[in-house]
């Protein structure tokens, strides 16, 4: 047996520490000791109960997470007990699905994650897909790589789905670590980013600036966004994903210019969408990722180009639980990692 964080029911604070079996695996998986997991604001909107996906009660709350194979299938080659691995979230996918033949398994209609469909990593040992598999190098501490999963979320939401050439101005809602990390590609890209917070996001917002070298905004976001030409900024991540920031973000933009929204909010729009028509605007979904921007994240993390220690908060023993996800829900920290 081993400790588990559960959220075993969809009311809020319907989660605690439970004692559930160590997994078997199949021919095709590994057993993977873990390491390290992230606590995604996708687990603390899963305990508050306010989440817009469907959960697969009682679950094992946990999706970004590495770790060291404990045990290999019968069918699994290239992997070895002791490699030291960071596991992809599509923990179930549908491999004849067109989407998943094409490589983009992220967008399967069947699929299903971790930490919401299936058991996920707050733990001690997850049964993990050996296709979930990356290799992570010494040089990258576990803990670190324990969080390539939302650096591949701001990738792809940025450097995928975006579309920056080096001087654009690029405005990013939500200083949490999603909006943090997209802010990071961004400069990394060569943009000039404003990161859009509330007075609450004061702290995250001197991270961006300080870390990142952004402009954090509070207010005074319009005259920021027209100061170069009067047009409007070239691009805006939306990683706030409610409605009034998807607005917003249809007024700042300059015509011809995109929208990548990898926020998600169940709120009904409640506006108009004609200035996307007249503005000749691309607005772009992003969700999720694939193993090329897998191994492209780790090379960023492994060599530094982006660094990712100023949005860790700290770290908790699985036993406090609690209080990692009352610190970052606060607001007082940008990202807590679990470690069993």
């Amino acid at each position: 047996m081993q400790t588990a964080v559960v959220n075993y029911a969809p009311e809020a604070d319907s989660v605690e520490l439970q004692e559930i079996p160590v997994p078997e695996i199949g021919p095709d998986e590994v057993l993977l000791e873990v390491a390290a997991v992230g606590v995604c604001g996708s687990d603390l909107h899963q305990w508050t109960a306010d989440h817009s996906w469907p959960v697969n009660y009682p679950v094992v709350l946990g999706h970004e997470f590495a770790g060291t194979i404990s045990r290999t299938g019968e069918l699994v080659r290239n992997w070895s007990i002791g490699d030291r691995v960071v596991s992809e979230t599509a923990a179930i996918i549908d491999p004849d699905n067109p989407l998943s033949r094409e490589g983009r398994y992220n967008l399967d209609p069947t699929r299903k994650g971790f930490g919401y469909g299936v058991n996920g990593a707050m733990t001690s040992f997850v049964r993990v897909p050996a296709r979930c598999l990356h290799h992570v190098p010494d040089s990258l501490p576990l803990e670190k790589a324990a969080l390539t999963e939302p650096c591949c979320v701001a990738f792809n939401a940025v450097v995928m789905n975006g579309d920056i050439q080096p001087g654009d101005r690029v405005v990013v809602f939500g200083p949490g670590p999603i909006g943090l990390l997209c802010a990071a590609m961004a400069r990394l890209q060569g943009a000039e980013v404003a990161v859009v917070g509330l007075e609450r996001d004061q702290g995250r917002l001197e991270i961006a600036a300080r870390e990142y070298g952004c402009e954090p905004i509070i207010a005074g976001l319009d005259e920021w966004s027209v100061a170069v030409d009067g047009l409007g900024v070239n691009g805006v991540v939306d990683a706030a994903g409610v409605s009034v920031t998807l607005k917003k973000s249809l007024e700042i933009v300059r015509p011809g210019g995109w929208i990548s929204k990898v926020g998600w909010g169940p709120q009904p729009l409640g506006f108009s969408l004609d200035p996307l028509v007249q503005k000749n605007i691309r607005l772009q979904g992003s969700f999720s990722h694939n193993w090329p921007i897998w191994e492209r994240v780790i090379r960023l993390l492994t060599t530094e180009q982006l660094n990712i220690d100023p949005i860790i908060g700290g770290t908790w023993s699985l036993s406090d639980w609690h209080t990692a996800f009352e610190t970052m829900h606060s607001g007082e920290i940008v990202k807590a990692v679990l470690t069993p």
